[in-house]
């Protein structure tokens, strides 16, 4: 398996996600970050970095993470995302 489209299996998850899109990414195209995204199921929310590649945010993305995992577990997620 060299390669899995995710957005295959996007519509049956119900986890919340917190996606991220670098728009100079040449590994994993920012196109193919938005279709899994619009097609997920669950509680989402998307970070998007306008001149970031694959590394994406960086240390900003990571403080992103944290603040998305501690609505998480409060409850306060806002399931309308």
């Amino acid at each position: 398996m060299s390669y899995v489209d995710v957005v295959n299996h996007a519509k049956r998850a119900q986890a919340p996600a917190f996606f991220s899109a670098g728009l100079a990414d040449d590994i994993t195209p920012p196109s193919t970050v938005f279709a899994a995204f619009n097609h997920y199921a669950g509680p989402k929310d998307i970070a998007v970095y306008e001149f970031n590649g694959h590394d994406g945010g960086g240390t900003r993305h990571l403080r992103a993470q944290l603040d998305f995992l501690a609505a998480t577990l409060s409850g306060t997620l806002d399931e309308a995302s």
